[in-house]
């Protein structure tokens, strides 16, 4: 049997691996959602998988299957491709976020759709598919996830990815921000594997580096101090997605750093504890994200962090005192994002009466659907674009690193941090990010950066240590199929 997965992609990122300036390898650390997939297909099978950042769809395949993931952003795409397999007769399965999110809209453009993960019921889609019966819903909500199969990272050319050394540990998150994705697919839990079947999985990674793509390794501190401590004799080092939550118990801190982790991706969202507490994201304080990312810093870890425009709360001001703050913290990287109502979670329903587009296309973090209270649509879209550019300036660039050298184990997480700041740049440079400051327009002048002093003093006068922080989910959750 012949099975095409096929992870789709949309306008810029449509074949951006073929550009020379700026191929989007830094972004791409393997599909391990689709490998998953294809871990789950029989023995005897034909797997073929399909990345539309870097291949073409081979649309005359003689294809017995064919398997699309997709997230919201990618939906309309998915579709597209799933109508033209379709027309030649071939069956098509939907699965990942959308589609478990949505399945009365996913199953309209598909014969089946997976809503949940791939485990434990691929194997029975493809046995339907082989009797011509693959048709309907497939719904598998949280499996175990002890006795994994392991992927087979063979059938994903390593130079067009950061990594094909991508490993999971845990699924889900325990928290319910009523704007994350991963809370609503998973349920606001949490499930972890046997850590000896992931340090298993870990010593047979070629190489030295790989990625936890867990959207919140260390929810369960007992389970990531069992998970570090087996992972220190193995040297490897690692990233990961985490909160800084973690930094209220700095001795786990110190265990990740020996454990080999050189950098992390929190989601911050706003300096403003107002508007965490508007989305039910009440487990980080704004006045020790200091202490917090100091302490990273102190063991060497790097911190990226995931910052949002246009909660409730913000205003034309926000932009420049955010920038500001990034600076004053330190940060090493930033995912500069716009907020955005999917489907299928809580704040999706309590706005969708200020909804002004709802073209999934645009619903990438990029865009802005929504009427914001404070600032124009077009505000909130400029202020996102005028941070993204000024934060990866080039002198801004070079200042960080600089400071980057004088720090513990710095040059063990150098060429990472400079990968992705340069990939950063190259995204904005390259697909011309420019925006503008939207205080200067709403004050008729230049606004001084006095006007940052609303965020500051809670970042300077919090307590001498990061306590009582309960962790969150992650952000930049991978392509999924199967969860």
């Amino acid at each position: 049997m012949k099975i095409l997965l096929i992870a789709p992609a949309s306008g810029k990122w449509r074949h951006v691996g073929r550009n020379p300036f700026f191929s989007g390898k830094a972004f791409r650390f393997s599909l391990l959602s689709l490998l998953s997939v294809a871990a789950e297909s029989p023995a005897d099978a034909d797997v073929q998988i399909i990345d539309e950042q870097i291949d073409e769809i081979p649309w005359e395949a003689d294809a017995d299957l064919v398997g699309i993931t997709c997230m919201t952003a990618l939906a309309p795409r998915a579709y597209e491709i799933a109508s033209r397999f379709r027309r030649r007769a071939i069956p098509v399965v939907l699965g990942g976020m959308h589609p478990t999110l949505c399945p009365e809209e996913a199953i309209r453009h598909a014969d089946a759709i997976v809503v949940g993960e791939a485990e434990g019921i691929w194997s029975k889609v493809v046995a339907d598919a082989a009797r011509g019966q693959a048709k309907g819903v497939y719904c598998n909500r949280r499996p175990s996830l002890a006795g994994l199969k392991q992927p087979p990272r063979h059938l994903l050319p390593p130079g067009k990815y950061a990594t094909v050394n991508a490993v999971q540990a845990t699924r889900g998150c325990p928290h319910a921000c009523e704007f994350c994705a991963i809370a609503a697919f998973n349920g606001n839990t949490q499930r972890r594997r046997p850590v000896a079947e992931v340090i298993a999985e870990v010593k047979d990674l070629p190489g030295r580096t790989f990625i936890f793509v867990d959207d919140n390794l260390t929810a369960d501190r007992d389970y990531a101090r069992e998970l570090f401590l087996a992972l220190k004799p193995l040297g490897k080092l690692w990233v990961t997605q985490s909160t800084l939550a973690i930094a209220s118990d700095p001795d786990t801190v110190r265990m990740m750093s020996e454990a080999g982790c050189v950098g992390i991706f929190a989601g911050l969202e706003t300096f403003s504890s107002d508007n965490l507490g508007s989305v039910n994201k009440t487990c980080h304080r704004v006045e020790q994200y200091r202490e917090a990312i100091q302490l990273f810093h102190r063991h060497g870890i790097t911190v990226e962090a995931g910052v949002v425009f246009g909660f409730d709360g913000d205003a034309p001001g926000v932009f420049q005192e955010t920038l500001k703050a990034l600076d004053d913290l330190e940060v090493d990287v930033v995912q500069v994002s716009i907020f955005t109502p999917l489907p299928g979670t809580p704040r999706a329903s309590l706005m969708a009466g200020r909804i002004i587009d709802r073209d999934w296309a645009s619903y990438d973090f990029h865009h802005v659907v929504f009427e914001p209270a404070r600032m124009r649509p077009a505000d909130l879209q400029a202020g996102h674009d005028w941070v993204t550019r000024q934060f990866y300036r080039p002198w801004r660039i070079v200042r960080r690193l600089w400071r980057h050298l004088r720090r513990p184990r710095a040059w063990a997480s150098l060429a990472y941090l400079a990968a992705l700041n340069g990939a950063y740049y190259g995204r904005t440079a390259r697909w011309g990010i420019r925006g503008w400051n939207p205080a200067l327009e709403a004050s008729g002048g230049p606004s001084p950066l006095g006007q940052a002093a609303p965020i500051l003093p809670q970042l300077q006068a919090g307590p001498a240590g990061a306590t009582d922080l309960v962790e969150t989910a992650g952000r930049r959750p991978p392509k999924l199929l199967s969860k």
